[in-house]
């Protein structure tokens, strides 16, 4: 431990951590667990650790940056590690999905825990984990106006980042370029899909969000 729990903030493996714990308290592999508590019932059926070999044309490729400068161009990246099973079912990365199933997981939150008559969370669970927790205790990691949750980014003061979503809005983001975030107030969640890594100095989750708050009209 880099500090007792609860006296400060540091973004970890923590949740890598809660995953080996589900194993354990559930008895199931963590993709098992997945794929029986969240997966099915809420019929997110392109969604998994790897890609099955019926599904490999469908699977985007990935790219990266080669050069630098104003001369970078876009070069093709590593996907062969998720075209077999892994050995190791991380709770903090890993899953490949579509927009689709990605959608649906980000609806079930906005409507509290449940999707179509499938509930995969309490409404009290959804508010604790999209609840900021810091304050301004940590928050160095973060952009202004935003604090950390149980799992999401939680945005706590408007406008001093510069975006247009709602105080109350959560987010997080994967490691090529995947984004989503739902704000409660308006009702909208928003998936943003993209194989970019690196992927930090192009702004085009920024510039998505905004085209998306633009176009809401009520």
């Amino acid at each position: 431990l880099m500090f007792q729990p609860g006296a400060r903030w540091n973004y970890s493996m923590s949740t890598d951590v809660l995953g080996r714990l589900v194993e354990v308290v559930s008895g199931q592999s963590f993709d098992v667990f997945l794929r029986e508590r969240i997966f099915q019932p809420l019929r997110m059926s392109d969604t998994g650790f790897h890609v099955p070999s019926s599904k490999h044309p469908r699977f985007s490729r990935i790219y990266g940056h080669a050069g630098t400068g104003a001369q970078r161009t876009l070069q093709l990246g590593d996907t062969v590690g998720f075209l077999s099973p892994p050995t190791n079912f991380s709770g903090g990365g890993g899953l490949v999905s579509t927009a689709q199933d990605y959608a649906r997981f980000a609806q079930m939150l906005l409507n509290g825990g449940e999707l179509d008559g499938a509930r995969i969370l309490s409404p009290t669970t959804v508010e604790l984990m999209t609840t900021d927790h810091l304050h301004d205790d940590g928050a160095s990691f973060l952009a202004d106006g935003w604090g950390f949750g149980l799992g999401f980014t939680v945005k706590n003061q408007p406008a001093l980042d510069g975006l247009p979503d709602s105080v109350g809005t959560y987010y997080w983001f994967g490691v090529a370029g995947t984004s989503f975030w739902i704000d409660p107030a308006q009702d909208l969640i928003g998936i943003f899909m993209v194989q970019i890594n690196p992927n930090r100095d192009v702004n085009f989750r920024d510039q998505f969000k905004r085209l998306v708050y633009q176009a809401v009209v009520e």
